[in-house]
This record gives structure tokens, C-alpha cells and sequence, in this order.
């Protein structure tokens, strides 16, 4: 079936499971093809932003304070280039662009204090075994509520914390070898961001490093790990492809949530580009309404 007749077909729900799958699949190609320069151009752009605000602040020539809420929003959004990469959305092993999918991969999340392998190996057992508590790397996201979600997201950094402890049993238990890299990214990244902080502190910058990296930090993980994985999750109690993910308003909107209120895209394709998933999920609405997803009434 094609667009044009999407929206005059009134007996969406009666059709058969092969008609709406062959439906999906002819949505989701279409927003999957072609590479989406938008999200090639963000990586970049964010990452030169943060690092002008480190010379800008330290020359006097801006205020730390007014550096402050731009670094929040640049690391923030700093993880979304790599979890394209994650899903090889850039291009595939053996394309002409590998290189540029992985480079992003790594570079984008430099603010983030992250490894790409490490976030790329939990991440994509998070696709396979969502909602699972045994499976699921994010599991321990789940909270009975927002607040309980945030007060969560607010320990993520302890090394005690149920989120990391979940990511190290996750890498236990995949490939050594990719899992021992991991490790070693994690424990470079993690020893090179203590290095500066330490420098900045030695130098009398303490301040500048507080405001221009471990505050916005902290709040930046509070903010990714309610949008990204609380959120669109929430309950959390079920299970299968059509129910472990949902839909969902927010006050924020779609790009003050990071594109999550229809995550739900996603997880059913997730080679879509980001910044094609709303499009996407407004033509897939019927289908999915059709299947019983909960798309907590967007859009209607």
C-alpha cells in the first residue's frame, strides 16, 4: 500500500498482520534511506561549541556563568550523535563511511565522559532484552515515578551505582575481547577527565571546570537517563515489540525531550535517523494504533 492511501484506509485495523508489516516496513524505508546531514552536521558543531568554551572562559572573554547552561545543553545532546553511530545509522560495516560512523561514535561523547564501545555494547543489549530485569542493561532505570526516576539519575556516576554495576554485569557476560576494550576506553576517558579537573583545580580554575564540566555533567546525565530510558519505558512492566516502548507527551516537546516522546519509532526501526523519527511515527500512527501501542495520546 502506498502513502497516498495510507490515510484513507478507515479499516486500518482490519488488516491483516502481513498487510501492516509490509505497511511498517514501506514507512520505515523510506526515512531510512539517504544519509541525514542534519545529524552528520550536529556532532561537529556541538562538540567545537563545548570545547570554544573552555579558552572563551578561561580568556575572560566569557563568563563561566553564562558558559554554564550552553555547556549543560552541549553535553546534554552530545550523546544522541553517538547512539546514531551505535545503530551504524552513519553507514555500515564495509561502506565507504565507516570511518565517519565510528569517528562520531567516539568523539561526540567526549563530553559525556563516555566510552562509545562501552555505550554501544549495553546499548544494543538494551534493544535486544528491553524490559527484561535480568537482561536489560537498563532495567534499574525503571522508577514508580519521575521524581524516583531523577533521584536515580542523580547516583548514576557512583561507582556503586545500580546503573553502572548493571553495565559491568552486561559486559561480563559479552565478548571478552570487545568487553576488555571497552573497559580500557572507559578507564582512559574516566582518568583523562579526573587529569583535567585536577589541572584546572591546581591552577586555580576550579570554578571554570566545576561550571564548564562537572555541573552541567551531572545534570546532563539526570537529563539524558529520564528522557532516554525512564521515560519511554515507563512502567516498564512488558515485554515484546510493540509493548516494551512507548509513546508519550511532554511539556518539553519533541526536541525538548530529545526526540523521545516517539522513541517508540525507534525501537521498531532503529536505523531511522533521529531527526526523521517524528515524521516517521506521525505515518505509522494508524499502525500502531492498530497493534494497541501505547502512544499516550500524541498527536491526536
Amino acid at each position: 500500500m502506498t502513502q497516498a492511501k495510507i490515510s484513507d484506509a478507515h479499516d486500518i485495523a482490519k488488516m491483516s498482520e502481513e498487510e501492516l508489516n509490509r505497511l511498517e516496513r514501506e514507512i520505515a524505508r523510506r526515512h531510512i534511506e539517504g544519509l541525514s546531514w542534519f545529524m552528520v552536521f550536529w556532532p561537529f558543531a556541538n562538540l567545537i561549541c563545548w570545547l570554544s568554551l573552555w579558552p572563551l572562559v578561561l580568556t575572560g572573554t566569557l563568563s563561566a556563568w553564562v558558559a554554564f547552561p550552553i555547556a549543560f545543553f552541549n553535553i546534554s545532546y552530545s550523546y544522541l550523535p553517538s547512539h546514531e553511530a551505535q545503530h551504524d545509522i552513519y553507514a555500515r560495516p564495509g561502506d565507504k563511511l565507516r570511518w565517519l560512523n565510528e569517528f562520531i561514535g567516539h568523539a561526540s561523547v567526549i563530553p559525556l565522559v563516555s566510552s562509545y564501545r562501552v555505550l554501544k555494547m549495553t546499548h544494543l543489549e538494551h534493544h535486544k532484552h528491553t524490559n527484561n530485569p535480568d537482561l536489560d542493561p537498563d532495567y534499574d532505570s525503571h522508577a514508580p515515578s519521575a521524581l524516583a526516576a531523577i533521584w536515580k539519575a542523580l547516583k548514576v556516576r557512583n561507582p556503586e551505582s545500580e546503573q553502572l554495576l548493571s553495565y559491568q554485569k552486561t559486559l561480563d557476560r559479552l565478548d571478552p575481547e570487545q568487553a576488555g576494550l571497552a573497559k580500557r576506553d572507559g578507564i582512559i576517558i574516566n582518568l583523562t577527565y579526573l587529569t583535567v579537573l585536577f589541572a584546572m583545580a591546581a591552577t586555580g580554575h576550579a570554578l571554570e571546570a566545576f561550571l564548564l564540566w562537572v555541573l552541567p555533567l551531572a545534570l546532563a546525565l539526570v537529563y539524558i537517563r529520564f528522557f532516554l530510558a525512564w521515560a519511554p519505558h515507563h512502567p516498564g512492566h512488558e515485554t515484546g515489540r510493540y509493548r516494551d516502548t512507548r509513546a508519550f507527551k511532554s511539556l518539553f516537546g519533541v526536541i525538548g525531550t530529545m526526540g523521545m516522546t516517539v522513541h517508540i519509532v525507534h525501537h521498531l526501526h532503529p536505523r531511522i535517523p533521529l531527526d526523521r523519527t517524528p515524521a516517521a511515527f506521525r505515518e505509522m500512527r494508524p499502525i500502531l494504533q492498530a497493534r494497541n501501542c501505547d502512544l499516550g495520546g500524541l498527536y491526536e
